[in-house]
């Protein structure tokens, strides 16, 4: 049995999530990536979206990342995002609402780069959360 990837998940302000993985698949901005053991080193931008970890004991974590990169080399993946949140702290009704307030925004003229990291966050947050249910 190959070794288990070691994963950690930061954000801007904090280590979001740290542990083994047996697989990462997440979204660049070339499509996605699914990383195993053994996986050749690798750097990439990450798109806004859920970034999943099956975890050695069957379990699947979803971590909502604005954007960022992830890292892969020699079995050690670190995701870096100014924003990193766990799937399963977000509603999905919620992320919708933030989604549609973030869109109408933009709509409406107010599109400067707050309310697009917000709309990008938004998407995130909606990705993930709809992964991790």
């Amino acid at each position: 049995m190959a070794e288990p990837l070691e994963v950690r998940v930061v954000s801007a302000d904090a280590v979001v999530w740290s542990g083994d993985v047996d697989s990462v698949i997440a979204k660049t901005v070339e499509g996605d990536i699914g990383i195993l053991a053994g996986h050749e080193p690798v750097l990439s931008l990450l798109a806004p979206g859920g970034v999943e970890l099956l975890l050695p004991d069957g379990r699947r974590e979803v971590v909502a990342v604005d954007g960022g990169f992830i890292s892969v080399a020699k079995g050690h993946v670190s995701v870096i995002s100014e924003y990193a949140r766990m799937g399963e702290e977000i509603t999905v009704e919620l992320a919708e609402r933030a989604l549609a307030d973030a869109r109408s925004r933009m709509e409406s003229g107010d599109d400067d780069d707050e309310t697009r990291k917000a709309y990008r966050r938004a998407e995130a947050q909606l990705s993930a959360a709809r992964k991790a249910r």
